[in-house]
């Protein structure tokens, strides 16, 4: 199976409500646009996948390897007190990964993030910021 599928296209809510920062080799790499938490959204690249357990046996390694590739980084660069990692579709059909930065102090602490504060856009300044600093802290090496 060659990826990214060839016709493969991110989800239109996940592409109004997030900034494509990098494509991997199975995955593309989404910013959450919330600047109530660091929040990254791995899509894998696969057309008609819903659920983790419909991915191809050749391709499911390779997504887990970029999930724990891409938290790990996430926890050098933010440093939270706890990492979430969930695969929810509720509102999004297509199979995506949420690594979200968790703070004692952030809005939504102890609870999950969904619906708890209104979306917080980042600032145009902010953005290209925490791209460069994503970027350069986990795609540079």
């Amino acid at each position: 199976m060659n990826l990214p599928s060839a016709d493969f296209k991110v989800d239109p809510k996940l592409a109004e409500d997030t900034i494509e920062i990098n494509r991997l080799h199975f995955c593309r790499v989404l910013l959450m646009n919330d600047s109530n938490y660091p929040w990254l959204i791995l899509v894998p690249q696969i057309k008609n996948i819903r659920e983790l357990h419909e991915l191809p046996p050749e391709c499911f390694k390779g997504v887990f390897s970029e999930i724990t590739f891409i938290s790990k980084e996430m926890e050098k660069l933010f440093k939270p007190d706890k990492l979430n990692v969930a695969a929810l579709g509720n509102q999004v059909s297509q199979l995506h990964i949420h690594i979200i930065a968790r703070f004692k102090n952030d809005a939504a602490w102890p609870l999950p993030v969904w619906g708890a504060n209104p979306i917080k856009k980042y600032g145009e300044d902010e953005l290209k910021t925490l791209i460069s600093e994503i970027q350069a802290n986990l795609f540079s090496k």
